[in-house]
């Protein structure tokens, strides 16, 4: 079983920005991707952004521009700057690391919200 430690959720005014972090073990090599999903309540879970261990990235359309995904290969972390949020961007975040099958962690709420 991998862990996976989430971290940087919480509630930001709409156009505030936040980063997320998830951070996975040390001693695992040959991570495939790493990415973040989100689930707002009564919708299904949907990819957000993932980066590659080749360095591509796929971006959801409704964050491309706002949001920006990127990976420290050396801290096995990755990390979701999210900026210009807006309301419908209220979800559970999850982290997903792919290796030779997908882990995830147990999720971090962003609200946001006047």
């Amino acid at each position: 079983q991998v862990q996976l430690v989430e971290s940087g959720g919480g509630l930001v005014q709409p156009g505030g920005s936040l980063r997320l972090s998830c951070a996975a073990p040390g001693s695992i090599f040959s991570i495939n991707a790493m990415g973040w999903y989100r689930q707002a309540p009564g919708k299904q879970r949907e990819l957000v952004a993932e980066v590659t261990n080749r360095g591509t990235t796929t971006y959801t359309d409704s964050v491309k521009g706002r949001f920006i995904i990127s990976r420290d290969s050396a801290k096995n972390t990755v990390y979701l700057r999210m900026n210009s949020l807006k309301p419908e961007d209220t979800a559970v975040y999850y982290c997903r690391v792919v290796l030779n099958t997908a882990y995830w962690g147990r999720g971090t709420q962003v609200t946001v919200s006047s």
